[in-house]
């Protein structure tokens, strides 16, 4: 896969650097930049840049070429500048408050989600090993060995800390200070103590290991704080005085303010099912075993510690942790069932170690933000497992008589306590039902973005997308096109105003200006269909769209009606190139048509990679 950050930060350096920018945008195929002074652009430099086709100027636009990718690389320079494109806070889709928050829960979690996966496998193969009697936990070979596994998870507040600033668009090492100061040992250490003030305002110290809703707040705020900080301070000292200022309010605001309230709060919740608990037993079952994980997510988790651990000193055992055990299981139930039933590879190869690591040793990080949660449904049916299995085991009376992090191999903390009955039944039913849940109901599966990369290439006919002349693509007044540069195919001159579907397939890229066309045949041939030369200068004026992105399409469906007088009149070039944009799969195009065409007729065939090699 392509380095997009690198290729933007070439392209950032190739046209003189963002204080040499007016303004950027993109089209289908390249970045089209107005620069202050084109000479400073190096195009040789750029030319060099892997990843970057070529470079072209025209009306007023310096141009660079880089093909399919140029979505992600043109998102990596709204990243690095203030250019926009960044894709984070301001452009969360507007939806519902609930749709928002998973938006934002799976962007700062995106990320770090392989690494997160591949420390809890890790985690969950040195658990199997300690269980089992392989390692000895008390030599330095395990210590090693398990602050590789947890390390990550244990810290996790700080890679949280980036990626969120990186959303909410804030200064990524200021959040990485801030978050950095939650976790540090000594604070860590001031856990439960009692007495704690800071300059005599009194603070209770909760646990920021792991945490995840509190980091995320903050870098909120401090994105906030650092737009006010720099729109007033003086520029000679608002570089150093801004983060000084943010990180000297913000780590206290969190230990005073969000500390103490997520403390009231959490036992708040822990001391009302322990309530409920004492007085019906099934239903705290249901309550601990359905909102366990939703409780994690927001931190409350840690009001129940306390009443696990008041339970313990009191009767030796531990009837509120059973539950937890149908929580984790039941999320874990839900990954597999995504692990089954989905077709896009990325997903599935993250739902493998997400399933092992959360049956095994309860590492459900992996599974809820990297999977359920963004899903949505997954997350739903696991809570609805947990419900009924916690519900059960709470009926048998089930109880712990050890605090172990519930798991697949910490089951025999459990065993012998209470109804094995019901035991065995409540952890089947949190398991099968968010598994066949997710089986049978199913959920939205996210297009697989590789699927060109991993299907199997067919020569593919490509029908004529419009009615017009066909000719050669090195008569087409446009470099990257001419030369070949973006793809082999050939090119139309309209003598109609619309354009139609060449094959059965998906729609992957409908530009909102109505000038360009990204589809996908089933057997992997992408094209592009580009109406004009640099007709996405035209805003969409003259292009009334018929599709959106992600939409099935039929030979023949109209994709797009284009008013081709008016933008003739408006001095563009109609010439539309309809090239293959995948040339590691179809590296040849054989043209079946010349001369006029009507659409829906053979236009040309894309060679595959196997076939080429066939014929060499």
């Amino acid at each position: 896969m392509a380095d997009y950050a690198k290729i933007a930060e070439g392209v950032l350096r190739g046209v003189g650097g963002e204080e040499n920018i007016t303004s950027v945008v993109h089209c289908a195929t390249r970045l089209r930049f107005v620069l202050k002074d084109e000479s400073k652009a190096d195009g040789a430099a750029l030319k060099a840049t892997p990843g970057v086709i070529t470079t072209a100027q025209a009306g007023g636009q310096y141009q660079v070429v880089i093909g399919n990718d140029v979505p992600e690389v043109y998102a990596e320079i709204g990243k690095m500048t203030s250019l926009g494109g960044g894709g984070g806070e301001d452009d969360a889709p507007k939806g519902n408050l609930f749709n928002r928050f998973i938006k934002m829960i799976s962007s700062v979690f995106t990320p770090i989600i392989w690494a997160l996966a591949a420390t809890g496998l890790l985690k969950a193969f040195l658990s199997a090993a300690q269980t089992f009697g392989w390692i000895d936990p008390e030599s330095s070979t395990f210590a090693v060995l398990y602050a590789l596994s947890d390390g990550f998870i244990y810290f996790m507040p700080v890679a949280l800390a980036i990626t969120s600033a990186r959303y909410f668009k804030a200064s990524e090492y200021t959040s990485f200070a801030i978050a950095a100061a939650l976790v540090y040992p000594s604070i860590v250490g001031l856990v439960g103590a009692e007495g704690l003030t800071f300059f005599g305002i009194p603070f209770t110290m909760v646990s920021y290991v792991s945490a995840v809703i509190p980091v995320i707040l903050i870098v909120w705020l401090q994105s906030h704080a650092e737009k006010f900080l720099y729109a007033k301070l003086p520029g000679a000292i608002r570089r150093f005085v801004t983060p000084m200022i943010v990180v000297l309010i913000a780590v206290p605001l969190v230990f005073v303010v969000v500390g103490p309230i997520s403390d009231l709060v959490a036992s708040a919740i822990g001391n009302s099912i322990g309530w409920v608990f004492s007085n019906v037993p099934w239903l705290g079952g249901a309550i601990v075993g359905g909102l366990w994980q939703v409780f994690v997510i927001f931190g409350l988790h840690w009001g129940l510690v306390p009443v696990f651990q008041v339970e313990f000193v009191a009767t030796g055992q531990m009837l509120l942790l059973a539950p937890v055990f149908a929580a984790v299981l039941a999320q874990a139930g839900a990954v597999a069932g995504v692990w089954v039933r989905t077709r896009n590879r990325t997903l599935r190869s993250l739902a493998a170690p997400a399933t092992l690591s959360g049956f095994l040793a309860g590492i459900t990080e992996p599974a809820i933000y990297g999977v359920n949660l963004p899903l949505k449904r997954p997350f739903a049916f696991g809570i609805a497992g947990g419900v009924v299995g916690g519900a059960i085991i709470a009926m048998g009376n089930v109880f712990s008589t050890a605090f172990v992090i519930p798991s697949g191999l910490a089951l025999p903390a459990l065993f012998g306590n209470g109804s094995m009955v019901m035991l065995a039944i409540g952890l089947a039913a949190a398991i099968l039902i968010p598994f066949l849940l997710v089986v049978l109901v199913g959920f939205k599966d996210p297009e697989d973005a590789d699927v060109a990369a991993v299907t199997p290439a067919n020569d593919v006919a490509v029908l004529s997308p419009l009615d017009g002349t066909v000719i050669p693509l090195g008569e087409v007044a446009d470099a990257a096109f001419a030369e070949g540069s973006l793809g082999q195919g050939v090119a139309i001159r309209p003598r109609s105003g619309a354009v139609y579907a060449p094959f059965d397939g998906t729609v992957v890229a409908a530009f909102p200006t109505g000038h360009a066309f990204g589809l996908r045949h089933a057997d992997g041939t992408e094209v592009l269909i580009h109406i004009g030369l640099d007709t996405v200068k035209l805003n969409g004026e003259h292009f009334t769209t018929r599709v959106t992105s992600g939409q099935n399409v039929r030979a023949g469906d109209l994709l797009v009606e284009f008013d081709g007088e008016a933008i003739e009149l408006a001095g563009y070039d109609l010439t539309t190139p309809v090239i293959v944009t995948n040339p590691d799969l179809y590296p040849a195009v054989v043209a079946t048509a010349s001369g006029p065409v009507a659409h829906g007729e053979p236009l040309f065939t894309a060679v595959s990679v196997e076939t080429a090699a066939s014929r060499a």
